[in-house]
């Protein structure tokens, strides 16, 4: 009897969804956000289907300068980042990692930042799906990393992220406008 009131509402629900077609001229998309999600893994032939396994990668959306002063003035010296824009930015682990002397198991963590003129603070937080850093919770930090800010010749014009190969791991670095910084992650 159960099964049958099971495969009734079934039914029903089938019913009710094929009937419920969506005119596409009354469907509506969303805009292409100006500050597109894009991916890296390392390594970063991961993604290629050339039977790489992945270590990590980060998921974050790539901000533009669009002529604007940023570091220091629209990202403010001293405060929390989201570490890209929109949703804060995503490093998921595919196998232990260690970053400053600590492990960090796997499973997917958020990355925030704490920009300087001279020396950055990197965060590894268990805090996942929020946006921006408004509800950034030092408890839940994992990692606090000061790695120090160069200063580029030319600037950069969207948030970027990618990985560089080192004898015990790889470099995350990430640059914008004129600022680089460069996280060390042994495995």
């Amino acid at each position: 009897m159960k099964k049958l009131i099971g495969i009734s509402f079934l039914c029903v629900g089938l019913l009710g969804i094929a009937q419920t077609k969506q005119d596409p001229k009354e469907l509506k998309f969303a805009k292409v956000d100006v500050s597109p999600l894009d991916i890296v893994y390392y390594p970063l032939d991961a993604a290629t289907g050339k039977n790489v396994n992945p270590v990590m990668k980060v998921i974050y959306s790539r901000p533009q300068s669009k002529g604007r002063s940023i570091f220091g003035n629209l990202i403010k010296y001293n405060e929390v980042w989201r570490f890209g824009a929109n949703e804060n930015t995503e490093l998921k682990v595919y196998k232990p990692i260690n970053i400053d002397g600590k492990e960090v198991s796997v499973g997917t963590y958020s990355i925030f930042a704490i920009p300087g003129e001279t020396e950055w603070t990197i965060i590894i937080n268990k805090t996942t799906d929020v946006w921006g850093a408004y509800s950034y919770n030092s408890a839940n930090d994992v990692v606090r990393m000061k790695v120090p800010a160069t200063k580029l010749a030319a600037p950069i014009e969207n948030f970027s992220i990618s990985f560089v190969k080192t004898d015990n791991g790889a470099n995350m670095v990430a640059a914008w406008d004129t600022a680089q910084v460069s996280l060390p992650v042994s495995f």
